[in-house]
């Protein structure tokens, strides 16, 4: 494999699985290039770049509710996504390319698809995006992390890897104690550690809020990843608690 386009991003969830793919490819492939195509504005624009890639930003939005004029202007921008997508699919020329969900790998995996590229979708949620179920009919392998998604996708092309984690992840060079001490935190007490997909998922911090001052009694810390959306909630409820939060 020579080349490789990987599109998608927005949230953290489909953001980081598409760099772990990325990192795995140029570890199997040391000579293969890698080209990221995103959505400006998004967080991938300033992650990929950080990451040692290459990436192009597509004008691309999702439908907004309650705002007329942004929805006005969406066929425009898909316009404009494709016939970009378009001519970055010509002038790359990839061996395959790589959706992992998100606005931009809809306008890019759509191209492709119509050149005859091969694609390929990883789908991290155990409910399927609408991006990933619209182009998976065309798709040559749906790689999932969950077991029951056949409700979703064809399945003669669904592959089950599990989701792309970054090495050192896999790999931790210190062990809980220092981790807690690296952090910040008491290492002799609890610490239990809350991430939330996609900008934070609303009902897992609604969970926290409700049990935060259980954490207090039971003298237990919690390492928050809350999402950029519930940042407000969770500087209300540091403020009214004694524990590390």
């Amino acid at each position: 494999m020579n080349r490789a386009i990987i599109s998608g991003g927005g949230t953290g969830g489909h953001l980081f699985p598409a760099i772990a793919i990325a990192n795995e490819l140029r570890s199997r492939y040391p000579n293969i290039e890698i080209l990221f195509i995103g959505a400006q504005g998004k967080m991938e624009m300033e992650r990929v770049p950080k990451a040692g890639y290459k990436i192009v930003g597509l004008d691309i939005r999702g439908f907004q509710r309650n705002k007329i004029v942004p929805n006005l202007i969406l066929p425009i921008r898909i316009v404009k996504s494709l016939a970009l997508a378009l001519k970055k699919l010509r002038e790359f020329k990839p061996d395959i390319v790589i959706g992992v969900g998100g606005y931009a790998s809809g306008p890019t995996l759509k191209m492709a698809q119509v050149l005859g590229i091969p694609t390929l979708i990883q789908e991290q949620n155990s409910f399927a995006g609408k991006t990933n179920l619209l182009l998976s009919k065309k798709a040559k392998a749906i790689c999932v992390a969950y077991e029951g998604m056949k409700q979703f996708f064809p399945t003669t092309e669904l592959i089950n890897t599990g989701n792309p984690v970054r090495k050192e992840i896999n790999s931790p060079l210190l062990d809980a104690q220092m981790c807690k001490k690296e952090l910040g935190f008491n290492s002799t007490q609890p610490l239990i550690l809350v991430i939330g997909g996609s900008l934070g998922a609303r009902t897992i911090n609604q969970a926290v809020e409700a049990g935060a001052a259980q954490f207090s009694l039971k003298n237990t810390n919690v390492l928050w990843q809350t999402g950029a959306y519930y940042l407000i909630l969770f500087r209300k409820i540091k403020q009214s608690l004694p524990t590390k939060i």
